[in-house]
């Protein structure tokens, strides 16, 4: 039987309504970078975390601490790379650990990373409304926090509808932004000699400065400025020449993150002086105004400007990473959709290749963790921001000793021969190592987040709690209907 032009127009629409791939071949390395990037939010880190980690934590060894971060990172890298060429698949951890223990630990593992992105992202809405509304209150206009993260929320779901490659532009302008101001400020520094005490290496980077006061608490920072790094697998469908793209994309990611964040919280050391750091540093979190410990410097520098400009960065900033963060979600959203462990509908992707009903759901997600501390009247900054962001840290370490696990475990049952310091040795070094920034993440987590004892219990207990819930859950499906087509 034939089928007339209009029977095939409405199959054909239909077809795309309820298309669930994404558009391949759309990004590249720097493409992706720039996702990495504005996930890290570099101005936001900079501005956020220097002056908690001088003042709490190491003093003028806080520069050192990002690089033995990115250090271990880049070994577990090593692993994750070697994944990535074997399993193609926008879910990353997910993918991977479901690949070498199955789906019920595959699925807890995805809970598990849905937990730590969404409240990372949670995390950044409470910071970024405060920056907003504070920003406002400069010209004259007092609006509550929760009003302009509300609205930025409705903003970032149309953005996260539409193709990767506007979001990739618009990030890319962003990030480029608040990248060149702190390397305005960064050379400026280098350029005149450093500070009252010139430039010393060896007071941020020696194995002394690192560890002396209280190191864990820089190292749990420089954890949190490289959240997001691993989302370069997260693109792996969307990538061009995924198997190179992916891996180039990795190991650049953590090698600008490690040492821009290096040289920029050393500029600021060299700026006050290792002697003088640590107590400017606790001034400027007594004086209520953590930002001037860096936007302080800015005005010195450059006049008052400066201060300004970088106050409108520091609100972009916090946009970008709020953007980036919504694009990963969304395809993890969509990767556990196409494996079965979501309704089907969750992986549907609109007319422009973008997984449109995963936006809506953590868009969804988003107000959920948000409007409880709007409704409570609760500090959006020492209580959203650095709650959630305490918790994210935590979910994010146990999901890189998970993967490092799953790395040895795939090769293993797979039998192949391949490197071993890729399928191995770098594997079980950078579990190790991982352990023991996760020990030290544990053992400052009262001081990380700023709240008691009993509400870092609380936070910390959510992250095994939440892994057994998705093993549960997915146990619950495969008695219930056992597993979907395509599901690993």
């Amino acid at each position: 039987m034939s089928i007339s032009n209009s029977e095939r127009r409405t199959v054909d629409t239909r077809a795309k309504e309820h298309s669930t791939a994404l558009r391949s071949g759309s990004v590249g390395v720097l493409g992706i970078l720039f996702f990495v990037l504005s996930a890290q939010a570099p101005l936001t880190g900079i501005v956020g975390a220097s002056p908690l980690a001088a003042a709490l934590g190491n003093g003028a060894g806080a520069p050192g601490a990002y690089l033995v971060v990115g250090a271990v990172i880049a070994v577990f890298a090593v692993g994750f790379v070697a994944m990535s060429r074997k399993i193609r698949a926008n879910g990353a951890f997910y993918a991977y650990v479901t690949a070498a223990f199955g789906p019920r630990t595959g699925a807890g593992t995805a809970w598990l990373a849905l937990l730590a992105y969404n409240t990372i992202q949670a995390a950044t809405y409470g910071l970024y409304g405060a920056a907003f509304s504070g920003l406002l209150a400069s010209v004259g206009i007092d609006v509550p926090w929760w009003l302009p993260a509300l609205a930025t929320m409705a903003g970032v779901q149309v953005l996260g509808s539409l193709n990767i490659e506007l979001g990739a532009r618009v990030l890319a302008v962003l990030v480029g932004l608040e990248v060149a101001v702190l390397l305005l400020f960064g050379f400026t520094v280098l350029f005149q000699g450093g500070g009252p005490e010139g430039l010393n290496l060896a007071a941020s980077f020696s194995p002394a400065a690192i560890a002396a006061g209280a190191p864990g608490v820089a190292i749990m920072f420089a954890v949190a400025s490289m959240f997001g790094f691993e989302s370069t697998a997260i693109y792996s469908a969307e990538a061009k020449d995924p198997q190179r793209t992916v891996a180039r994309a990795t190991y650049l990611s953590v090698g600008v993150i490690a040492i821009f964040f290096a040289f920029t919280s050393w500029m600021l050391v060299s700026y006050y002086g290792p002697s003088q750091v640590m107590a400017a540093a606790g001034a400027a979190l007594e004086s209520g105004d953590s930002t001037s410990f860096v936007l302080g410097p800015m005005v010195d520098l450059f006049g008052p400007w400066a201060g300004v400009a970088t106050g409108i960065l520091l609100v972009t900033s916090l946009l970008a990473g709020i953007v980036a963060f919504h694009n990963g979600i969304n395809r993890y959203l969509h990767s556990l959709a196409l494996r079965g462990s979501m309704p089907a509908a969750v992986a549907r992707t609109n007319r422009h290749h973008a997984p449109a009903v995963a936006a809506w759901l953590q868009t969804a997600l988003a107000v959920a963790l948000v409007a409880p501390f709007a409704l409570l009247g609760l500090d959006p900054v020492l209580s959203l921001f650095s709650w959630f962001s305490g918790l994210a840290v935590a979910a994010l370490l146990v999901l890189y000793i998970l993967c490092s696990a799953a790395v040895v475990r795939y090769f293993h049952r797979q039998r192949e021969t391949g490197p071993l310091w890729q399928t191995r040795i770098a594997p079980v070094l950078g579990a190790v190592l991982l352990i023991w920034v996760l020990a030290q993440v544990v053992g400052n987590f009262t001081a990380l987040i700023g709240g008691s004892a009993g509400t870092a219990a609380v936070l910390l207990a959510t992250v095994p709690a939440v892994f057994a819930a998705g093993t549960l859950v997915e146990l619950a499906i495969e008695r219930r209907g056992g597993a979907a087509p395509g599901r690993a």
